[in-house]
C-alpha cells in the first residue's frame, strides 16, 4: 500500500494542472467540511453527530482519503456535495474526483474564493506546500492528509484542515469543521463527542 500511496503523491504533483475544477456557487452560509473519512477502514459509516450537521448545511466538502468509492457515494446523496480525491483513494475515487477545485462563492455584494485541495507529503510543512499548490490568492483553503486540525491565518489565507473524525492512528482525537460565511470565513473545528 504505501508503494502505491508514493506513486499517487507523485502523480498528484503532475497532474493538478489537469484536474482542477473550477465552481461557482452564490448564497452559501454553512459548510460542513471532512477530510481522511477512511470508510471503511477505520469505521463503517460518517459518525451521526456530523450527518446531523448536514440537515441545515449548505454545502458538505470533503477533502480527500475516503478510501471507497461507495463512501462518496453515500455522501454526494446529501445536498450540494463537493469533494476530491486524497492519496489513500482508490482508483475509481480518483478517476471520479479532481485534485483540486477552486470555489467562487458569491454571498451579498461579497465574493471569496476557496481552495480545496487533499495536500501529500510529511506533515511538517504540510499548510506551506498546500498554500502553494494553488497559483491564485485565496480567502480559505480547505485540506486533510495529515488527520490533525488546523484553523489559522497564513499569509492572509485561512488554512483550515478538518481533521480526521475516524481516525486516531495519527491525531488523538477525531474531529470535523463547520465554515461559516457572512462579511469573512470563519473556522470552527469539532471534537467528535464519543472521545
Amino acid at each position: 500500500m504505501r508503494a502505491r500511496e508514493e506513486g499517487r503523491e507523485k502523480n498528484m504533483k503532475v497532474l493538478s494542472s489537469s484536474k482542477l475544477q473550477v465552481k461557482n456557487l452564490e448564497n452559501i452560509k454553512k459548510i460542513v467540511v471532512l477530510s481522511d473519512t477512511h470508510i471503511p477502514v477505520r469505521t463503517a459509516k460518517i459518525p451521526e453527530q456530523i450527518i446531523e450537521q448536514f440537515k441545515d448545511a449548505d454545502l458538505i466538502i470533503h477533502a480527500g482519503d475516503f478510501q471507497t468509492i461507495d463512501a462518496v457515494n453515500s455522501l454526494a446523496d446529501y445536498t450540494n456535495f463537493i469533494a476530491v480525491c486524497g492519496n489513500m483513494d482508490s482508483e475509481d475515487v480518483a478517476d471520479k474526483l479532481p485534485e483540486k477545485i477552486i470555489l467562487n462563492i458569491k454571498k451579498g455584494n461579497k465574493e471569496f474564493k476557496i481552495g480545496v485541495t487533499h495536500g501529500s507529503g510529511a506533515p511538517e510543512g504540510l499548510p506551506e506546500r498546500v498554500l502553494h499548490f494553488f497559483e491564485e490568492k485565496l480567502d480559505c483553503i480547505i485540506f486533510g492528509h495529515s488527520h490533525k486540525p488546523l484553523n489559522e491565518k497564513m499569509n492572509n489565507t485561512l488554512m483550515f484542515n478538518p481533521g480526521s473524525p475516524t481516525d486516531t492512528v495519527f491525531a488523538t482525537i477525531n474531529t470535523f469543521g463547520i465554515l461559516t460565511i457572512d462579511d469573512e470565513i470563519k473556522g470552527e473545528i469539532i471534537k467528535i463527542n464519543n472521545q
